[in-house]
Order: structure tokens, then C-alpha cells, then sequence
């Protein structure tokens, strides 16, 4: 009896290795196939030969070989009349929020124009005489990360200007599943503009795409728009990023964590700009039944960091390994639980959290007490209005 019940152990352990093998092989043989828009240069630079060009890029704008795609394009006698860079700056190293300058690039000598600060549309004086602009941004699917929005502003700039628009499309982190509030419209801003909700699964071209057929740029107008695809891409996997998409998001820990710790941006509550683990960790001076400790101090991606020197307590979640399909409201609750400050409220004054919900409702759910599962129900009739949408402009599988 008992030698039987080992074999069937055994059994039972190889079967289970044998189905780990197997997803895991098949995921690898798929992911050999793949390949970013940028490096599919066989479908875009037959449309960029004799053409002046723009690109809004950063850091992220890579391809396999980690060739930048501006040398890429230089090397092909592309003529790049200006580099556009969005937040953060064309090499990525300027803080959330912080002004970025116009300048040249000092390998290329283009100039580069900011999208970023006032002037977060292009003119039409720094469009004159291009004929297309190219986009390659690794973004990271969530409607606060603000490079769709520098690409929404781009577009109305295009159609407004004649300006043909290409976006070679890369992966989003947070592909395959939509979650959280759906914007509403008074609620609109940098960090959301359009009524989608937080997690929205559409790549970046995808998302261009949807923008100009539901036709939400200004007055209705639509950009002629061009979408260099991925090859081999499907939105259940989840692909390496090829560089960290902004100084604060580091690591794929930090960008599956985002969704659901931005949140922590509009209260009181750090998430650990200014320490080694941004956007792995969240914690205040104010919240002191959490069991991890941590001082946030000036680094190189926060020049000086929300909550600076004080002694915050909270919750280390950087070991967290579960792959987020959905948002965690467990640690913004059980924050807003453990909070006590006589002096300030858990919600910033200026109601910053409203605009990143995109509406005042999650607030007030929170502050009268409702579960998890109830605001999540609340969510649930607007994301089943929003799917009709979205699946219109699914180009890969789901």
C-alpha cells in the first residue's frame, strides 16, 4: 500500500514537471519568434526612405541588439530633423514631473525638442517640414503612465498639421486583462485623458489606434496613422523589458506592482521614491502598525522624494512574486486602515488621487468603509461598456 501510494506520488511529480516543461518550452519557442515594431525594419523604412522625419522616443526605444532606434535610423540615411522626448527626457533621467529642457543630442547632433512641461503638444513651427513623425516608446499599459497621453497630444498635432503619425509597437506589461475605474470625463488630465479605465489592455499602437477611431483627439479630427506591428506577440505573455521605462520603475517588479501602488501618490503615503526599491515598497510616518521601516533620501530618480528623511513605516513587497492580472486594493485599504495623523487627512488636499482614479467615487468608497469586492463590483458595468470598445482594436491575441 504504502509503495503504491509512492509511485503514484511519482507519477503525480513527474506529470506536474513534465506540464511545468511544457508551458514553459512553449512560451520560450513562441517568445524566439518574437519581434518588436522596431525591429521589423523591412515594413517602415520603405516609408521613411526620402522623407523628413521626427521621433518621440527615450531610453526604451531599443531594439534586440540594443542598438538605439535613432542610430538605427541615422546609420540608414533616415533624415531626422528632431528628436521629441516625452517625460522624463530622451535618456530617461529626469524625475516624475520635473521640467525637461530642449537640447541636442550629443552622438546624433539632432536637436530635441521636450514634450513635457508647457509644451506638451507639438507646435506647428517644430513640425514644419516633417513628413512623418515615428513613436517608439516602451510603455507599460496603464492609463496614468503618461506616454500615452504625450502620444495622444501627438496625434491632435498631426491631424491638425498634416504630419503623418507611425508607432512601432511594443509589448504592454499589463496585456490581456482591463481593470479599475473608468474615467470620467470631468476628471480628464495628463494623467488620463480619455475614459478608459486604469488597466485598459491594448499595447501602444493599439491604443493609438482606438484614439483615433473613436475619434477622442480635439474637435473629432483623426491622424493619418501608420502601426508597424509586432511579430509573434500575444497578450497573455509577459516579454523582457529591454531598459527600465522610467527612472522609478526599475524592474518588472516594480512595473507589476505599479497599477496598484500608484494609487499611493495621491496620499499621504510614500511608495518609496527616494530608496532602492521604488514602487516595491509603500509606507508613512503615520502608518506605524506596518511591520517594515524605511527613510526615503535623495537618489538619482528622486532629486528630492515625497515624505524626504522621515522614518516611514509600512510593507516591503519587493519579494512579491504573484504576476498582478488584476489591481490589489488589500494594501491601499489596510493603509488607509492603520492611518492615524490628527494634522493631515490619509487623501492629498489638492484631491491628486481623484485624478488618478479618474473619478471621486473610489475615494469616497473608501473613506465609508466598502469592501474590496463591493468597489470592484461598482467598477464592473463601466469595464463591461469599455470591453465593447477595446475589442475593436485587439490586433493580437488575446
Amino acid at each position: 500500500m504504502n509503495l503504491d501510494f509512492k509511485i503514484k506520488n511519482l507519477l503525480l511529480i513527474c506529470l506536474i514537471f513534465l506540464g511545468v516543461f511544457n508551458q514553459y518550452y512553449s512560451q520560450s519557442q513562441d517568445q524566439r519568434g518574437f519581434k518588436n515594431g522596431a525591429d521589423q525594419s523591412e515594413l517602415y523604412l520603405p516609408l521613411l526612405k526620402n522623407k523628413t522625419i521626427g521621433v518621440v522616443t527615450n531610453q526604451t526605444g531599443l531594439m534586440s541588439d540594443k542598438n538605439h532606434v535613432v542610430d538605427f535610423l541615422v546609420k540608414n540615411n533616415i533624415k531626422i530633423k528632431a528628436i521629441f522626448a516625452p517625460e522624463h527626457g530622451f535618456r530617461g533621467d529626469a524625475d516624475a514631473g520635473e521640467k525637461v529642457k530642449n537640447g541636442v543630442d550629443t552622438k546624433t547632433g539632432i536637436p530635441i525638442i521636450s514634450l513635457y512641461g508647457n509644451n506638451k503638444k507639438p507646435k506647428p513651427e517644430q513640425l514644419k517640414g516633417i513628413d512623418i513623425v515615428v513613436f517608439d516608446i516602451q510603455d507599460v499599459g496603464v492609463r496614468f503612465y503618461t506616454y500615452i497621453s504625450t502620444l495622444a497630444y501627438l496625434m491632435e498635432a498631426g491631424a491638425e498639421n498634416n504630419v503623418e503619425i507611425m508607432v512601432l509597437d511594443r509589448p504592454n506589461p499589463h496585456d490581456g486583462y482591463t481593470d479599475g475605474p473608468v474615467l470620467k470625463k470631468k476628471w480628464s488630465s495628463f494623467v488620463g485623458m480619455h475614459e478608459v479605465p486604469v488597466v485598459y489592455g491594448l499595447t501602444i499602437g493599439e491604443y493609438g489606434k482606438m484614439v483615433n477611431g473613436e475619434k477622442w483627439l480635439k474637435n473629432g479630427v483623426q491622424a493619418k496613422y501608420t502601426l508597424i506591428p509586432m511579430k509573434n506577440y500575444h497578450k497573455k505573455q509577459r516579454y523582457p523589458i529591454l531598459d527600465k521605462p522610467s527612472p522609478n520603475l526599475p524592474n518588472d517588479k516594480s512595473i507589476n506592482l505599479y497599477p496598484s501602488l500608484c494609487f499611493f501618490e495621491g496620499t499621504q503615503v510614500s511608495v518609496g521614491r527616494g530608496t532602492s526599491l521604488p514602487f516595491q515598497i509603500y509606507g508613512s510616518p503615520w502608518t506605524q502598525g506596518l511591520p517594515y521601516q524605511f527613510t526615503p533620501k535623495p537618489n538619482f530618480g528622486a532629486k528630492d522624494p515625497f515624505l524626504n528623511g522621515k522614518l516611514c513605516y509600512g510593507e516591503d513587497l519587493s519579494t512579491y512574486s504573484k504576476d498582478l492580472r488584476e489591481l490589489n486594493l488589500e494594501w491601499l485599504i489596510k493603509s488607509y486602515k492603520s492611518y492615524k495623523n490628527p494634522q493631515q487627512g490619509f487623501f492629498l488636499e489638492n484631491l491628486f488621487f481623484d485624478k488618478l482614479a479618474g473619478t471621486d467615487e473610489f475615494r469616497k468608497q473608501i473613506i465609508a468603509g466598502k469592501s474590496i469586492q463591493e468597489i470592484k463590483a461598482s467598477w464592473k458595468g463601466d469595464l463591461e461598456k469599455f470591453e465593447k470598445i477595446r475589442t475593436k482594436y485587439v490586433m493580437y491575441q488575446d
